[in-house]
């Protein structure tokens, strides 16, 4: 029943049936909380969220979740009447749990205004029909251009903070009274007590504003903050990840007016704003937690069946689907498998599935059940809100495929929909890109499932690039695994948009990692910052902090940032303390940054590689200085036909691209490097900048490494170059040919007398390499 009279008031009284009670405890004093109005009864509690919403969104839907320990016990006896121009009043639902009341609102023909909630019983002992609540409900005008914003994207560096850890810029907020878990006796700037790695610091949004010239000036872009929402949790609730109300941020980091001003702050010096969402779980505090809105708004719960997995689209029925052990009642609820494979595993068992999508991460953390279509929702529309309010250019999503993946699907598409030039990274932590690659937009998956997330974190390179550091070079380690690591790109829809890191706060530092091996650190940052990627840096990183290296230390992984806290012994906003290693490390990470922001090459720009030889490897992004014609693709792509070459149409191979040439060298002694090799890409170039140095070097002749480290180096084309004609665009030149054809020469002589010298024996133990034939 629709009822639509823009101009008065709609009015809608609902009749269902009335389902199982759930607890009926109030909601935590952290909710939103309206007065009664109308009674001379003492005012009580009332949850509704979203507080306010906006005139003019995509999506004209709106659905308002009102919680009251006053609505009467039939819900059939409630009724709501609008007052407001333009406004749809299209349904009313409920649950099992007569404390709920959702409420449907199409806001098509609605302008920015406040309107009237007014929500009434129909008790028939009731005559006055009194009205229970009378709310006002704001509609706000959209900032402009909010739909076309734009989210991170190639152009951009991101840095990650965890707030707690990066900087206390406003100790008298460090303890709420309604907070359970308190700071000051816990934190550095009482030197009497010791170092809690697990407990709260102080760390602020206050902290994060204070340094954002910092941030700006080292050349980052985009600022990813782990969860600034309500923890209200006894233990660990530093981290965020323990949500206890998804509309308010922590009183100790500040509030939703301090993290809206922040993000319009970092805006104004070219910073933006990524939230960090988690749609997976919430804490176990929440105020859901004391009266339930649904008996199935839980996976697994402890109070409740576990009866709705059926209802579950994705799943196939099956006899252990269906057995007295899932549906019956339990005790303790069940912890995920963390099998991430059996989302997509075309012979995983069901149960599998559901033991990994449906199970907690720990008692703390319930874990919800996204397939109720209410909860979907609010998911949804808390996402859409948080962007809207704060002016975020972004969402990194936690635990991506623990969540139900139906419900995914749309929660994506919903965001995206609205905001088409947004950007979300999914974290799904594996190092299989085929486990990864499923959840990007545009993969096409032998189950039919699709996505509307564009980005993931690109944890197989992460592994593959650690590992690729540490290993000896031989025939099949070092630089080689991270070399055959790329080609597994093909089974991506884009992956230019994956996001890829040298460390978060999940993993141990990345200076830890290379054992402290200086080199091995700026290598591991270059390749970051130079891949085809979107690049990510963890606070700290650019100067050199540290942790263990087996075994998950979170805590100390997310030390306090030098100079964030009082008593600090060193302070790298300052520079001040810092040791000389440290102050190089920083320097070179500003240096990169900021070459990087002004770098088509390097953001945007074609990736091309070299098989890494002798413990060197060789990359170059390129980027042509304007399209290619009709006439230059065409020749390129015969080319391309004529050469069996899958990289002839690359920008590396045409003569007017600008190039960057990264070279990883992992000798500690000298060593001359070919340029030969490299004519195809180089071309006439005859010399290149030296992006950390400033210093030229000469292409005329080969190049001298003088101990290991990375060399990159900018190599712009010579203005002959930029006038050959496009009929030679994408082919070799003359020059490039005869190089060609002498290398050619040269390894065809090496392979011949190789095989000369080499003897039976020898020839069978090659034969055992991975490559090659007997």
């Amino acid at each position: 029943m629709i009822l639509n009279l823009r101009t008065l008031t709609t009015s809608l009284v609902i009749m269902l049936s009335l389902g199982a009670s759930a607890n009926t405890a109030q909601a935590s004093s952290s909710s939103l909380s309206l007065p009664l109005q109308g009674t001379s009864s003492q005012p009580q509690d009332l949850t509704l969220e979203p507080a306010f919403w906006w005139a003019g969104m995509h999506n004209p839907e709106l659905q308002l979740m009102l919680y009251s320990r006053d609505f009467p016990s039939l819900p059939q006896q409630l009724k709501v009447d609008i007052q407001g121009q333009g406004i749809t009043l299209k349904s009313l639902e409920h649950t099992d749990n007569p404390h709920y009341l959702f409420i449907n609102l199409d806001l098509s023909q609605a302008a920015p205004q406040t309107f009237e909630l007014v929500i009434s019983s129909t008790d028939s002992a009731s005559k006055t029909n009194t009205p229970l609540y009378r709310l006002p409900y704001t509609l706000q005008a959209r900032a402009e251009g909010s739909r076309e914003r734009q989210g991170f994207s190639n152009k951009d560096v991101i840095y990650l903070i965890t707030p707690d850890r990066f900087a206390n810029g406003d100790t008298s907020n460090d303890n709420q009274a309604d907070m359970i878990e308190q700071v000051a006796s816990n934190t550095l700037s009482n030197p009497s007590t010791p170092y809690y790695p697990d407990a709260r610091h102080g760390g602020d949004i206050a902290g994060i504003s204070q340094h954002l010239a910092y941030l700006a000036k080292l050349g980052v872009t985009q600022l990813w903050i782990n969860p600034l929402l309500e923890n209200n949790q006894a233990q660990y609730s530093y981290h965020g990840y323990s949500i206890t109300n998804l509309y308010r941020v922590d009183p100790r980091f500040g509030s939703n007016e301090d993290y809206k001003a922040l993000v319009a702050k970092a805006n104004k010096l070219g910073l933006g704003v990524i939230k960090d969402v988690v749609v997976n779980h919430i804490g176990s505090n929440h105020w859901w937690l004391n009266d339930l809105p649904s008996q199935d708004w839980l996976n697994n719960d402890t109070k409740t069946p576990l009866n709705n997995h059926e209802s579950k689209p994705d799943l196939t029925q099956s006899a252990d689907t269906k057995s007295s052990a899932i549906k019956s009642s339990v005790t303790s609820p069940r912890f995920t498998s963390h099998r991430r494979t059996t989302v997509q595993d075309p012979y995983a068992a069901a149960q599998d599935h559901i033991d990994f999508v449906d199970g907690w991460f720990t008692d703390t953390m319930p874990d919800l059940n996204q397939s109720n279509p209410k909860l979907a929702t609010y998911l949804i529309q808390n996402s859409i809100w948080w962007v809207e309010y704060a002016g975020l250019s972004g969402i990194r999503e936690d635990t991506y495929s623990y969540a139900d993946k139906g419900f995914l699907a749309k929660w994506s598409k919903a965001v995206m929909t609205e905001y088409p030039n947004f950007n979300i990274v999914g974290e799904e932590w594996t190092a299989n890109p085929i486990t990864v690659s499923y959840w990007q937009k545009g993969k096409i998956n032998a189950d039919g499932y699709t996505s509307d997330l564009p980005s993931l974190m690109d944890f197989p390179l992460y592994e593959k690039l650690i590992a690729s550091l540490n290993e000896p070079e031989t025939w099949d380690t070092g630089f080689i695994k991270l070399y055959e690591m790329l080609a597994n790109d093909v089974v991506y829809a884009d992956p230019s948009q994956l996001v890829l890191f040298e460390g978060n706060h999940d993993t141990n530092r990345i200076f830890s990692l290379v054992k402290e091996n200086i080199d091995l650190y700026k290598m591991a940052l270059t390749y970051v910052l130079t891949a085809k990627r979107i690049p990510q840096l963890f606070y700290g990183t650019e100067v050199l902090m540290t942790s263990p290296t087996e075994g998950r230390h979170d805590g100390v992984v997310r030390s306090d940032f030098p100079g964030g806290f009082a008593n600090s012994a060193t302070n790298a906003f300052t520079g001040q303390g810092l040791s000389e290693p440290q102050r190089q490390a920083q320097q070179f990470v500003r240096t990169l940054l900021n070459y990087r922001k002004q770098s088509p090459a390097l953001q945007s720009g074609d990736l091309l590689h070299f098989v890494p030889q002798d413990g060197v490897y060789v990359q170059f992004r390129c980027v042509l200085n304007a399209p290619l014609s009709a006439e230059q693709k065409a020749e390129a792509l015969k080319s391309r036909i004529q050469n069996n070459s899958l990289t002839q149409h690359n920008a590396c191979t045409q003569p007017s691209a600008d190039k960057v040439m990264v070279i990883y060298n992992k000798n500690n002694k000298a060593v001359t490097l070919d340029i030969n090799r490299f004519a195809s890409v180089l071309g006439d170039s005859g010399a290149a900048t030296d992006i950390i140095s400033g210093k030229t070097v000469s292409l005329n002749q080969a190049i001298t490494l003088p101990h290991a480290g990375v060399t990159i180096l900018e190599l712009k084309p010579n203005s002959k170059t930029k006038t050959k004609s496009p009929l030679n665009a994408g082919l070799p030149s003359r020059q490039d040919s005869m190089r060609s054809r002498n290398q050619a020469n040269a390894l065809t002589r090496a392979h011949t007398n190789n095989s000369t010298n080499n003897s039976a024996n020898n020839l069978a133990k090659n034969s055992t390499q991975k490559g090659t034939q007997p």
